[in-house]
């Protein structure tokens, strides 16, 4: 009986999944399509979790070979995540597109993610006043208290320095980091695609042909690259509703009820910053509902995949549909998967201090205390991972700079996948108005000739 059930639950989906590609023949747009499989997997997930339970055998077989759609989508735009990065930047430089200096460039970028992050922890202190989190009201179950004791455990192998992780971004080994192996691979390999395209500059001029030979070489590695992208970005719609099926139906509601305040207080907190980035944008002189519209793609699959690093292809997209120059946005995106991140190195770790501070007895509402605890968050927001897990490392370093018992973050466990939705989204676009911001500073900003004939194929 429950193999059938099982198979009746994935005839169903497997309809659901026509569906989408019924729509796309249709000409429904891709943000719609993506919406709707959003919408859609929500209902399904709520489906099987109240026929089976979120823990039932039925949920979790059929979760199974749902993952088999959701999870091989997200691998694939890890896969391309990497080779984007690099032949991207790269190729800004042999396309002459980083008209300014780099150093300007990539300042800028770190210097917005860290201010943002520091904007960020003072949302999340303060919504953690608003709401009064206290973490010594939680109760802890054995989920948390192994949760606690795993936390503890891993204190002293991401309690560094701030040289110490900036030595840390530096590549000693470009081939393991083209790996991905090390959680700051990412900015290693920017770095390393920074120095090739100096490279490549310098060689210009003394020996054109060979420098024109690379330049020849890079586009037609970049046009392949891209080409893989749209492929795999045709299948986001598909990729969404099996995420999100999946997480809505092993999502533990009775704990989610428990701490629903703490729920509240996060996403009234995001969306407060979210509120912030599009100021930003305005003040930078972008209409935040041109903003809205190009980066729904990119927020949606970061929402519903818990993924920065995944979303970096729709992230890029995105941008260079606003009219962000391709190396600016690859620069962007690309440290904004460790540095800065608004959601999981700004708000959450602000948050969790702050209800943790007050379960110890320290008086929370110091001046002192407040902005020590904004300084500790812009400075340890770099090199936070931007995959499943960031806001976790982010947490240990933010309390255990500020002495605080960092096993007391564990009672959140049951609501992290539900609470890290809504970060990650918050990352991407954070990522994304740095972008902005530094091509308006830059004076490359150019909606009239972005690359839309380019990327329009990726979200068509």
């Amino acid at each position: 009986m429950t193999i059938t059930l099982v198979i009746i639950n994935l005839v169903i989906a497997a309809i659901i999944l026509g569906l989408f590609v019924l729509m796309q023949k249709k000409g429904v747009s891709f943000s719609k399509r993506v919406l709707t499989a959003l919408g859609v997997g929500v209902l399904a997930g709520l489906a099987l979790q109240f026929s089976y339970g979120s823990a039932g055998k039925i949920t979790t077989m059929t979760t199974d070979w749902l993952g088999l759609v959701g999870n091989s989508y997200i691998k694939f735009l890890q896969m391309i995540a990497i080779p984007l990065i690099f032949v991207s930047i790269v190729a800004a430089f042999t396309r002459l597109q980083l008209k300014a200096n780099v150093a300007k460039i990539g300042t800028t970028i770190i210097v917005v993610l860290v201010v943002t992050a520091a904007i960020a922890a003072a949302v999340g202190i303060g919504a953690a006043l608003l709401f009064k989190l206290d973490a010594s009201s939680i109760t802890q179950g054995a989920t948390e208290l192994a949760r606690a004791q795993d936390l503890q455990d891993r204190v002293a192998s991401v309690d560094l320095t701030l040289p110490q992780k900036i030595v840390e971004f530096i590549p000693s080994n470009v081939f393991l980091d083209f790996t991905g192996a090390r959680p700051t691979s990412t900015l290693g390999v920017v770095i390393f695609a920074m120095f090739v395209g100096i490279a490549y500059t310098t060689l210009k001029g003394k020996q054109a042909k060979e420098a024109a030979f690379f330049a020849r070489l890079i586009d037609s590695f970049y046009a392949i690259i891209i080409r893989i992208v749209r492929m795999i970005i045709q299948l986001t719609p598909y990729g969404v509703f099996a995420i999100i099926t999946n997480t809505t139906a092993t999502s533990d509601l009775g704990a989610i009820a428990k701490l629903g305040t703490f729920v509240v207080a996060s996403y009234v907190a995001l969306i407060v910053m979210f509120i912030i980035h599009l100021a930003i944008l305005g003040i930078a002189g972008m209409s935040p509902k041109t903003f809205l519209k190009e980066a729904m793609p990119a927020l949606t699959f970061a929402f519903t995949s818990r993924t920065s690093a995944g979303a970096l292809p729709l992230n890029v997209a995105a941008q260079e549909r606003m009219g962000v120059p391709s190396g600016i946005a690859n620069f962007s995106a690309s440290f904004g998967l460790s540095i800065g991140q608004n959601g999981c190195a700004g708000i959450y770790p602000a948050m969790l201090a702050i209800m943790i501070a007050v379960s110890t007895g320290i008086d929370v509402t110091s001046w002192t205390f407040i902005l020590t605890v904004i300084a500790v968050v812009a400075i340890s927001s770099f090199g936070v991972a931007g995959v499943g897990g960031g806001a976790t490392f982010a947490a240990i370093i933010v309390l255990s700079a500020l002495n605080l018992p960092v096993g007391l973050a564990g009672v959140l466990i049951s609501v992290e996948p539900l609470i890290d939705m809504g970060r990650t989204a918050l990352n991407v676009s954070d990522s994304m108005v740095a972008g902005v911001v530094t091509s308006k500073v830059d004076g490359s900003f150019d909606p009239e000739n972005a690359d839309n004939e380019e990327h329009d194929a990726v979200t068509a």
